[in-house]
């Protein structure tokens, strides 16, 4: 990988040329490299560029080994970059269905707006995690790039999204064939294997990865410990917390070995009070804490029906702000902990607990303000 010197004169002259990078928050990649032609042929490159063009990571052109100009988001929308620090790699789990590449778009788009730079990973094989950061436009995967050529560039696969975020999908085998895992397992191995994370200089890797842990594939950044904290999206419905807590199992078997470790539970579309009760019962059973409480609302339908996440479309929304909140917990969180999780007899026992209870409160057996949920 080559490098080269910058003496100051030079970084002015390309602090200059380079163009604003207005397609921050607009899902558009950046010209790759400067020094091809100035400003006015990368303003015509963008004009023409297809949708999903992929992003070089600073240090390199497009096209081989040259140098170009660190990438930049637009000062319009990235906040002023906080005080470097050790790259804090996170997981977020949850099963299919949950809101968990909803609530992960959102994190990452509030991160990138308090001015840390992101990239978003897409561990599930719909390769649907990170379209919402690039106005509902998708992108190629690892997978779907080596299929095609053999062999890939990192840098192929990156792709700009909503404020500077990196997008990369690492897809999966074609429907019917292979296991799904081996997309996770293939990207990350590529990804080490160029150095891109310290390449790009990267504050958050956020890794979006189905909750079946059952599948080696789809537990990599818990085994592997690549994740440094995992925090899984569960709402009160018993198969949500069902697939939490056999993700707690897969954090407990590996925490011995260097495994990544739990953050706590992201409490989604939790809007009643017996809602939040169940998932507050469920942390306190299992030893670990709610992170944030997000409510359903319908500015996340139409904000994603436009292609967007809520932090873009609806920024000074009730709902935004939640993530905001979230972000900032997600940001001061430090120290994550092996969960206690339930046996299946046990888990068993606790929901038909909460069945009886939400029963009798909707019959009405239970009449004391004190006793409802």
């Amino acid at each position: 990988m080559a490098t080269s010197k910058t003496t100051a004169g030079e970084k002015a002259a390309r602090k200059k040329a380079a163009p604003a990078a207005g397609a921050a928050g607009r899902g558009k990649a950046r010209p790759a490299a400067e020094g091809g032609g100035g400003a006015e042929t990368a303003a015509k490159a963008a004009k023409t560029a297809p949708a999903a063009e992929p992003v070089a990571p600073a240090g390199r052109a497009a096209g081989g080994n040259g140098a170009s100009a660190p990438a930049q988001a637009s000062p319009k929308t990235r906040g002023t970059r906080k005080e470097k620090r050790k790259l804090k790699q996170i997981a977020i789990y949850g099963k299919g269905g949950i809101g968990k590449s909803t609530t992960t778009s959102n994190l990452s788009a509030a991160l990138a707006d308090m001015g840390y730079k992101v990239m978003q990973f897409g561990c599930d094989p719909k390769a649907d995690s990170t379209n919402t950061l690039r106005d509902g436009s998708y992108i190629p995967t690892i997978l779907e790039l080596l299929r095609e050529k053999g062999r890939v560039e990192a840098r192929d696969a990156i792709f700009e999204g909503y404020n500077g975020i990196y997008c990369v999908e690492a897809g999966g085998p074609s429907p019917g064939v292979g296991c799904a895992g081996r997309g996770i397992i293939t990207a990350v191995q590529l990804l080490k294997q160029q150095n891109i994370y310290e390449e790009l200089d990267l504050d958050y890797v956020i890794y979006d990865v189905l909750g079946d842990v059952v599948c080696g594939g789809f537990a990599v950044p818990i085994r592997e410990g690549i994740a440094q904290h995992v925090f899984t999206v569960s709402s009160s419905d018993f198969m949500a917390i069902y697939a939490a807590n056999n993700l707690f199992r897969g954090i407990q078997k590996y925490s011995n070995a260097g495994g990544a470790l739990l953050g706590g539970v992201i409490a989604n579309s939790v809007s009643s009070g017996y809602q939040r009760a169940i998932v507050d019962d469920f942390v306190v059973q299992t030893g670990t804490q709610v992170m944030q409480y997000v409510p359903r609302s319908i500015t996340v339908t139409q904000s994603e029906l436009g292609g967007k996440t809520t932090i873009e479309a609806a920024p000074d929304s009730e709902q935004a702000e939640v993530y905001r909140e979230l972000a900032r917990r997600v940001d001061d969180h430090e120290l994550s902990a092996t969960p206690k999780p339930m046996d299946a007899q046990t888990l068993r026992a606790w929901a038909a607990k909460w069945s009886d209870q939400i029963l009798a409160v909707e019959r009405g057996d239970v009449r004391s303000a004190g006793a409802q949920i």
